[in-house]
């Protein structure tokens, strides 16, 4: 496969409308003149998962995230470092947050919650909503969240009822505007990616449960799910997980 025909399956697995409203938000950080026989897939595009997918001979790495902007000067040098290894790199950010397989629907999957609604975009990003059959106990679903990211979730439990009713916004979905949307929905417990004082005094205050993943590790399952579906358009590739740091909940180092 070479990146023309990858360009292609990304157009086979994402709605037209959904590639068009976020064209600015998904593309090619660097093509290198090189067949693609190994995919190395993460959350996060940095010097660290370039170096890994190296030493794991890969030749594209698929992540969601670009370097971001306000890490200044990442991003060049994330391309100077794939241009020495003659590495591909393509992210897909906004589109894999709305599409039906993204990145809420992929942790509601892993952490057995039913699927109702995925997360859209409409004027504004929208969580996912899935349901608990049956019920549960706000410390089941935490342990489900902790042993499926492998790192220690955080949770606020501002009720004593079971979980019903989940929203669900990967990443960055903490603003208090997310979290009031989910409770108009009729969610009794919120899951995010981040944690903020406003969320978390917004969550106690109005009596809904609160979960908080890592930014990281809420969304790999998201671009977990891409890269299998990339393999059923085209068999001949290898996944590659580039695992990273758990570096957003653990202690940071002894000084």
């Amino acid at each position: 496969m070479n990146t023309r025909q990858f360009k292609q399956i990304i157009t086979k697995l994402f709605p037209e409308k959904l590639l068009q409203e976020f064209d600015d938000d998904y593309g090619f950080i660097y093509e290198a003149n090189r067949s693609i026989q190994r995919i190395g897939y993460a959350t996060n595009l940095s010097l660290e998962v370039i170096e890994d997918a190296h030493k794991s001979g890969v030749d594209l790495i698929v992540t969601h995230h670009d370097a971001w902007d306000f890490l200044h000067g990442l991003r060049e040098a994330c391309v100077d470092k794939l241009r020495e290894y003659k590495i591909s790199s393509f992210y897909i950010h906004a589109p894999l947050d709305f599409v039906e397989f993204g990145t809420s629907t992929s942790l509601m999957n892993v952490i057995g919650v039913d699927v109702e609604r995925y997360s859209i975009y409409d004027g504004g990003d929208l969580p996912g909503i899935g349901l608990c059959k049956p019920p549960i106990s706000f410390e089941s679903l935490l342990q489900s969240m902790r042993t499926s990211l492998q790192e220690p979730a955080r949770g606020w439990k501002n009720h004593d009822q079971p979980v019903k009713r989940v929203g669900i916004l990967t990443g960055a979905g903490h603003t208090t505007d997310h979290l009031k949307w989910a409770l108009e929905q009729g969610c009794d417990t919120y899951i995010t990616g981040e944690a903020t004082l406003y969320g978390i005094q917004y969550a106690s205050f109005v009596g809904m449960n609160l979960i908080a993943g890592s930014h990281t590790f809420t969304e790999i399952f998201g671009m977990r799910t891409l890269a299998e579906r990339i393999k059923e358009l085209n068999s001949t590739v290898e996944l590659v997980e580039i695992r990273e740091a758990h570096f957003e909940l653990n202690h940071g180092k002894e000084v």
